[in-house]
């Protein structure tokens, strides 16, 4: 993905509004990694470091909260959301988030991780 996207981005007559690198917040990137579902969001798209269709997203949710915590993800600069065809696509915005915001992102990961181990442990 290009380090600056239009406002909006186009594709079979269709238009997704993304904020611009400069418009993208660490109050509202924060607020958007704060639930659980879209971390889930994120977390899958930091393991592919592609395109991710909706559909592998695969939260335990209905169709419309997960388009819901998308949208929240894409309006915060979290995620690139693109239509390909009839599929529409995810994408991390990985190199923006480090530019504005250098290690955030891979400290969230990692400490997503690192509570995932210790709630498994907690289990066991």
């Amino acid at each position: 993905m290009p380090a600056q996207t239009p406002s909006r981005t186009q594709a079979a007559g269709r238009s997704l509004e993304h904020p611009q690198r400069a418009e993208i917040h660490l109050e509202g990137v924060l607020h958007a990694l704060a639930d659980p579902m879209r971390m889930r969001v994120v977390r899958t798209l930091a393991e592919d470091s592609g395109e991710v269709s909706c559909t592998v997203l695969d939260l335990p949710v209905s169709k419309s909260t997960t388009t819901h915590h998308c949208r929240v993800l894409r309006e915060a600069g979290v995620i690139y959301q693109i239509y390909r065809g009839t599929a529409k696509m995810n994408a991390l915005r990985r190199e923006d988030l480090d530019a504005l915001f250098p290690g955030l992102l891979d400290s969230v990961l990692a400490a997503a991780a690192l509570q995932d181990g210790r709630v498994d442990g907690d289990r066991g």
